[in-house]
């Protein structure tokens, strides 16, 4: 069954990239809404923006949806993954500014809000995308690729010249609150010469070592460490799945991202959704629908940070 949050949710901080502070409220919302943003400052024009494959424009380092009348938000990529992974199908986000705030620069701040208000069950069933037919886009060495399977699985790939990231790889069965217990606390990442060209540039300009893992060679400086010795590919897999949700339910079927980013995972549902004879419609029945992400996931599932 489609679920819904049984109060609001909400969550302050600043953009990773604006810097600016923003207030956001993630609403419950009836069955077969969907997700959407709504930018509450926004004072003319159409500021409804829906949390879809075909709203994202191409953007710097996150995910950025667009309406018709040009209204933005960005940086959705890590609340997307908390709703995929928390199980939540239809909410109102409803936000004060351009840019989600970053938080700590991973979804635990989401999930634990979100599992704080709890979930309502709806009389509705979850409508899932069930891959049928592999179906592939490549840039360089960049892949991502979906393959038929039972249940969502995401397979990941990253390869860096810095020795304290390196080559990572990591495997996840989706189902029954893995995002929670394994992939929900990993922070995004970059390496200290990028924030350097970034800020130059006017971008991550919230950002900060308690929001993001800085890397430089063998060194990581942020304090306190790695929560996880492969944090990196961690967060590369939260991206992932934050990314499918935009497909507009959840995906059956295994995604393989190899040095992939948001960008290549927004070509690979555009190539999806192209290619009719490589999917279907399905409404979940219990047997499936036991299988989703979320299903089951408890307060005890998050990890405890240090």
């Amino acid at each position: 069954m489609q679920s819904t949050l049984k109060s609001a949710a909400v969550f302050t901080g600043r953009g990773l990239h604006s810097g600016g502070a923003v207030r956001m409220v993630v609403k419950p919302a009836s069955a077969d809404y969907g997700i959407w943003f709504r930018r509450t400052d926004l004072r003319s024009g159409d500021a409804m923006i829906p949390a879809r494959w075909d709203a994202v424009v191409p953007s710097k380092l996150c995910t950025l949806i667009a309406n018709g009348a040009g209204a933005t938000v960005s940086t959705i990529e890590h609340v997307m993954a908390a709703l995929a992974g928390c199980g939540i199908h239809n909410a109102l986000i409803e936000i004060d500014g351009p840019e989600v705030p970053i938080l700590d620069g991973s979804s635990v701040p989401f999930v634990q809000g979100f599992l704080a208000r709890g979930l309502r069950e709806q009389a509705a069933p979850v409508r899932a995308i069930r891959i049928l037919e592999a179906v592939e886009v490549r840039e360089g060495e960049a892949v991502a690729r979906f393959d038929p399977s039972d249940m969502l699985e995401i397979d990941f790939a990253i390869d860096f010249a810095d020795a304290a990231i390196g080559r990572q790889e990591k495997h996840l069965n989706m189902s029954n609150g893995a995002f929670v217990r394994e992939l929900c606390d990993s922070r995004t990442f970059c390496r200290q010469q990028d924030v350097e060209i970034m800020q130059a540039n006017g971008l991550a300009l919230g950002g900060t070592l308690e929001n993001a893992v800085v890397f430089e060679g063998d060194r990581v400086l942020s304090p306190g460490g790695l929560r996880h010795a492969d944090e990196p590919v961690r967060h590369k897999m939260l991206d992932a799945l934050g990314d499918l949700y935009l497909a507009g339910g959840p995906i059956l079927g295994r995604y393989t991202g190899i040095r992939a980013g948001h960008a290549l995972t927004n070509r690979l549902l555009r190539a999806l959704f192209a290619r009719p004879d490589a999917f279907r419609m399905v409404d979940c029945g219990l047997m499936t629908g036991c299988k989703l992400p979320g299903v089951g996931v408890l307060r005890s599932d998050i990890p405890a940070l240090s």
